[in-house]
């Protein structure tokens, strides 16, 4: 049970449709054995195979004394009418008892259907809450397809596996243990030699139900290489027509769709064996209890009359359809295992990004942000080394470097996208550790050299985290940003849906409606990764006149690819390997002739 203990935490605020749902199974088993208990030994007397009743029994409240005290009502109803009625009596209890059955067994899964909901709604918020929760770096690692998988897969099978295992749990377990308490009162010496055989029957079906949850976890982790292939696959459609590699993509999923495939008909074998498999166990064990309780009969053995044995062979076939269910309940236990194992490696990942205990807001940003021996590893591997750093209020500072010099990583590290390993990076002399994470972020604005934008209207994309603006606003936002005139030309405006990541804009417009974003936000601190090293000319000045706009009075922290645009920086920063190898101004860094200098007629050259 420790597999579902999130389930079962879930479930505490539930208690009492827990409650309810036990009630109204209870009472649908005992109406079912009021029907079964009324046939054969009624019938006989009805029939006249057996005498009736003269004396009215003292009731004892054990099976005998119940049916005795039964059939002497029985026997009065003949007497003072006749066998008809008695049999239309019978006939109206067993409909009515049967009636009770299934109203009761309906009000069970009215009140478990809110349950099951409940907590997959539950699961699936708590997942989605978690990945807004981890820190950036969790995902440089994942697979956003199999991220993806987890979300919807993996918890739609915690749904159908799992959950309806719980209901089995409860519901199967109480009619074994019901129906076995009434054939113990009937026979306690047939009975004994059936909870023999019922453990045997059980310790079989483990055993072959034990690696479902192995082929389960694999069948999963397929399923998301899956998604993350179709993933990839719709991303770069355009590269993939353009290079002619349909053929190796296509190969790529067919192999991870017929392995998926071989693993689910393998695993579908083995739990679909479960059902006919502990059907016929049931009808071995019902063939031995025919056997032996027959024997007992004919012998006239431990007070087991013909009737009484009816009656048990009937009640003891009611077991078999609720053991079925259990021990297909216990091969979905052992199948959706595995999904609430990955489900729960998201859930229990650890934040590494997290606010200390009681961290205030910070107040303002009045002096400077100051990097003091900063370094940063990730997963051993050093990104960073000592960097020591002071952005001045109002400055703009350049970062520079090749590829992979920790550029990206140092602009991370202000935000907190990522935590330093060693130093501190200080706001007005306090270390940003220090103030909650909101409030840190709510000082800058991020504009990214790849646009991120959302399947939304023009408008929630420009407002984005944004309360209480008014449509003035964002069209001012979006005049300041040079977006103005473009989304004036759309037909419904700034209420113009923008599609997946923007597809229904270019280039430049989509970067100037991210830029639109950052102005709406007014930040003090701004860090860029330079948005135009991928657009046209005419994209690139519209866009460049927009950042040159929004960087007016602002600290700016600027990730320059193309060096042509940071020529007026107040410092400009070259990294290499993770460290500060050269720092100065434009002209200081060329009388240099360092490694700015060689970047600088490189880019010329080009």
């Amino acid at each position: 049970m420790k597999r579902f203990a999130r389930i079962l935490f879930y479930l505490r605020s539930q208690k009492r449709n827990i409650v309810l749902y036990v009630v109204f199974n209870l009472l649908s088993i005992l109406f079912s054995l009021v029907s079964l208990t009324m046939l054969a030994p009624f019938l006989q007397m009805l029939f006249g195979k057996e005498k009736l009743l003269e004396v009215k029994p003292d009731f004892e409240f054990k099976a005998s004394g119940i049916l005795n005290y039964l059939k002497f009502i029985i026997s009065q109803f003949i007497r003072q009418h006749n066998a008809v009625y008695a049999l239309a009596a019978i006939c109206v209890i067993i409909v009515v008892s049967i009636f009770f059955k299934n109203l009761f067994t309906y009000l069970s899964y009215r009140v478990l259907a809110p349950m099951r909901n409940y907590v997959m709604t539950k699961l699936r918020s708590d997942l989605y809450a978690k990945i807004l929760e981890l820190p950036i770096g969790f995902f440089t690692e994942q697979r956003k397809g199999d991220i993806i998988s987890r979300m919807s897969n993996d918890a739609n099978e915690v749904e159908w596996s799992v959950m309806s295992t719980l209901e089995g749990l409860i519901r199967d377990p109480l009619n074994i243990l019901i129906f076995l308490i009434t054939l113990v009162y009937i026979s306690p010496a047939l009975s004994l030699f059936l909870l023999v055989l019922l453990p045997l029957t059980g310790f079989i079906i483990g055993r072959v139900s034990r690696s479902l949850k192995k082929q389960s976890t694999a069948s999963q982790e397929q399923l998301g290489t899956l998604m993350s292939i179709l993933d990839e696959t719709l991303g770069g459609l355009r590269v993939i027509k353009a290079f002619n590699a349909e053929y190796i993509l296509r190969s790529k999923f067919f192999q991870t769709n017929d392995k998926l495939n071989d693993i689910r008909n393998r695993m579908n074998f083995r739990r679909d064996l479960a059902s006919p498999m502990s059907e016929f166990l049931g009808v071995l064990v019902l063939s031995c209890i025919l056997w032996f309780g027959g024997k007992l009969v004919l012998n006239q053995e431990a007070g087991l009359q013909a009737d009484s044995f009816i009656t048990y062979i009937l009640i003891f076939t009611q077991i078999i359809n609720p053991a079925k269910s259990l021990s297909t309940a216990f091969y979905n236990a052992q199948r959706g295992s595995s999904a609430i194992q990955r489900i729960e490696e998201i859930l229990q990942a650890p934040v590494t990004v997290t606010d200390m205990p009681g961290a205030p807001a910070i107040p303002s940003f009045e002096h400077s942000i100051e990097f003091k021996n900063v370094s940063f590893a990730y997963e051993d591997k050093t990104i960073l080394k000592n960097i020591n750093l002071i952005i001045e209020k109002g400055k703009t500072i350049a970062l520079v470097g090749s590829s992979g010099a920790g550029k990206s990583s140092l602009a991370d590290l202000v935000p907190r996208f990522h935590d330093v390993s060693s130093g501190e990076i200080l706001i007005d002399g306090v270390n940003i550790k220090n103030y909650s994470l909101h409030s840190i972020r709510s000082l800058m604005g991020i504009v990214t050299q790849e646009p991120i934008l959302f399947n939304d209207t023009i408008a929630n994309n420009i407002a984005l985290g944004a309360d209480k603006v008014t449509e003035q606003q964002i069209m001012e936002a979006a005049r300041v940003a040079n977006a103005l005139k473009f989304i004036e030309t759309k037909e419904e405006g700034l209420a113009s849906n923008i599609g997946d990541r923007g597809s229904k804009l270019s280039g430049g417009e989509r970067q100037r409606l991210t830029i639109a974003r950052a102005v709406l936000k007014n930040p003090p601190i701004l860090i860029l990764d330079e948005a135009t090293s991928s657009l046209d000319t005419e994209s690139e000045r519209l866009v460049q006149d927009a950042i040159n706009n929004m960087m007016q009075n602002r600290t700016s922290l600027v990730i320059a690819h193309r060096l042509s645009t940071i020529r007026h920086a107040s410092e400009i920063i070259v990294l290499q390997k993770g460290e500060i190898a050269e720092r100065g101004s434009h002209d200081a860094l060329i009388a240099l002739n360092g490694i700015y200098k060689k970047l600088v007629d490189m880019q010329e050259v080009k």
